[in-house]
């Protein structure tokens, strides 16, 4: 029984050994795109005007310095002995401090406000429809098929034609 089977089986492929494969045209009937939608990233930005507030002009030492000499000269002039170096020291610090308001009192309260631009980016999907291929219908010897191509066809298209025996 294994033998039978198997002369069978040789029998068949020796048919098949025999089958016939040529290229022939085909005439095109149809031409469709297909489509497929991407993702394509792209950066989207915006920009944006801001208020921010500033402190006005720079700190003025001018007046801390001057007030500071002054000072520590009215106070040499006040103390005798070691209370004349600790009298000088406190004159120096009260005058620096009197100067320093004196010049900048006004100024520690004002503010400017002033513009500057901001730019924000963000990254946007888009979708995009491209061609992936092309279905194309076709006859060949009065018969109808369809088949689905990467590249546009011409008004013809090559087929390979396979001629297999029906073995029963």
């Amino acid at each position: 029984m294994k033998r039978l089977a198997l002369v069978s089986m040789l029998a068949a492929a020796a048919v098949g050994a025999h089958a016939e494969t040529f290229i022939d045209h085909a005439r095109v009937r149809s031409v469709e795109p297909q489509y497929e939608s991407v993702s394509v990233p792209r950066n989207e930005c915006t920009s944006q005007w801001v208020n921010e507030t500033r402190p006005t002009g720079g700190q003025n030492y001018g007046g801390a310095v001057v007030g500071g000499v002054a000072g520590a000269l009215l106070g040499n002039q006040v103390g005798k002995g070691h209370g004349r170096e600790a009298a000088t020291a406190v004159g120096a610090v009260v005058g620096a401090f009197t100067g320093d308001r004196i010049a900048n009192g006004d100024r520690r309260d004002q503010y400017e406000v002033v513009q500057r631009e901001v730019q924000t980016c963000r990254t946007v999907n888009e979708m995009q429809a491209r061609i992936a291929g092309y279905r194309v219908g076709y006859e060949y010897r009065g018969q109808h098929y369809t088949t689905l191509m990467r590249d546009k066809p011409g008004p013809d298209l090559q087929v390979r034609v396979s001629v297999d025996p029906v073995v029963q």
